[in-house]
């Protein structure tokens, strides 16, 4: 089953650490994010695979985007 990966607020990309086919386990960083000069690493709620990656290193994003598509 996929399940998306969305953004919780508007915020800059710093860095993408997975690429798709990469497989993830529970608690991996998976993108950090900068707002307000604060570092907000997204983590994995489960283990599974990265299908796909919306983002890139810079990218502005807004709160609910995409950022990632991982099965279970």
């Amino acid at each position: 089953m996929s399940h998306s990966v969305e953004s919780e607020l508007v915020a800059n990309v710093l860095t993408v650490h997975v690429s798709t086919g990469q497989s993830v386990t529970a608690g991996d960083e998976l993108v950090l994010l900068e707002s307000m000069k604060m570092e907000i690493p997204v983590l994995a709620e489960f283990a599974g695979t990265v299908t796909e990656v919306k983002v890139t290193d810079g990218d502005v994003v807004q709160e609910g985007e995409v950022l990632l598509v991982l099965d279970d």
